[in-house]
């Protein structure tokens, strides 16, 4: 199966916090050589700090509230909805704190992508890092990947080691793999929309 090659570059943000992340991306966007632009953040949090950054950079937002939503399958289909109206060519999940369902995952298959801060398959889920240092890793790192239905298990696009110190908590790891997560979803989302991705089994080839 081939990904779409991306012509326009167009990239709606789905984010549920602070958005610093994000903002790697907003910041690329800027610069003239850079083959993407950031046309519209959703969130699922309304006081998301993510959303005063994009409106800030002159980029439009929406919120999807789950309490908004009768159940999950309507906010499933209320986020792709939103995302919609921003026609975009790439959909990155950058720190969104929730599992996509079918009415997403289908629409944008192939063209959405997530960042996690571990080497996946290890450590999936909400608490990587912590769990990375408790189960006494010597290597971490993030990971970007193409969405599917489960927890972060879509084909790996591209990843990054980050050394794990002695001396090292939860909050000063995970900030040295947010500076190297950052960099890396930046590349990813360059290539993606200039490049054709090939799947091959779970591989995926950039071609």
């Amino acid at each position: 199966m081939d990904a779409p090659t991306l012509a326009s570059g167009r990239v709606v943000v789905l984010a549920s916090g602070a958005g610093t992340t994000m903002a790697a991306l907003l910041a690329a966007h800027d610069q003239p050589d850079y083959p993407a632009r950031v046309v519209g953040v959703v969130s699922d949090q309304p006081g998301a700090q993510a959303l005063e950054r994009a409106r800030a950079a002159g980029v439009p937002t929406a919120v999807v509230a789950m309490a908004d939503c009768p159940d999950r399958a309507a906010w499933n289909v209320a986020v792709a909805a939103a995302v919609d109206v921003f026609s975009p060519d790439l959909v990155v999940l950058a720190g969104f704190m929730r599992v996509l369902g079918p009415p997403f995952v289908e629409r944008y298959q192939g063209r959405a992508v997530n960042t996690h801060p571990s080497l996946l398959p290890a450590f999936p889920g909400a608490h990587a890092v912590r769990d990375a240092l408790a189960h006494g890793v010597k290597v971490s790192g993030c990971t970007v990947h193409l969405v599917d239905a489960g927890l972060d298990t879509g084909p790996i696009l591209a990843q990054a080691a980050v050394s794990v110190e002695d001396a090292d908590d939860e909050q000063t790891l995970h900030e040295r793999i947010k500076t190297v997560e950052r960099e890396l979803l930046v590349g990813t989302v360059a290539r993606l929309v200039t490049t054709p991705v090939r799947l091959d089994g779970r591989r995926a080839v950039f071609s």
